[in-house]
């Protein structure tokens, strides 16, 4: 094998001869612009998923709320359930569990 290859050769060794001339460069076909859909791109960290008993009333019903939150931080997740148990008109909170959870 010769040492001395010309770059047509070694273009072609490589890339395969697809019988492009060098000088010319490749030119991808223009991509058609479609309307924008909503894409959901896979979440990279985990939720965690916290777990209240709430009730209404003093000593009344427990009830058991759950709460996604898209954080790392058990306290901002904390907050955000408890947040969302007061819009839900309860006034009483017992934090149960926060644990992570992988959508």
């Amino acid at each position: 094998m010769s040492e001395n290859l010309s770059e047509e050769e070694m273009r072609a060794a490589l890339f395969g001869s697809a019988g492009v001339p060098v000088d010319e460069p490749i030119r991808q076909p223009s991509m058609v612009l479609q309307a924008a859909k909503p894409s959901r791109a896979k979440r990279l960290s985990s939720r965690l998923r916290v777990i209240l008993h709430v009730t209404k009333e003093f000593e009344g019903q427990e009830e058991v709320f759950t709460h996604d939150a898209d954080t790392l931080s058990t306290l901002i997740a904390e907050a955000e359930a408890k947040a969302a148990a007061k819009k839900r008109k309860y006034r009483y909170f017992n934090v149960i569990s926060v644990i992570p959870v992988q959508v």
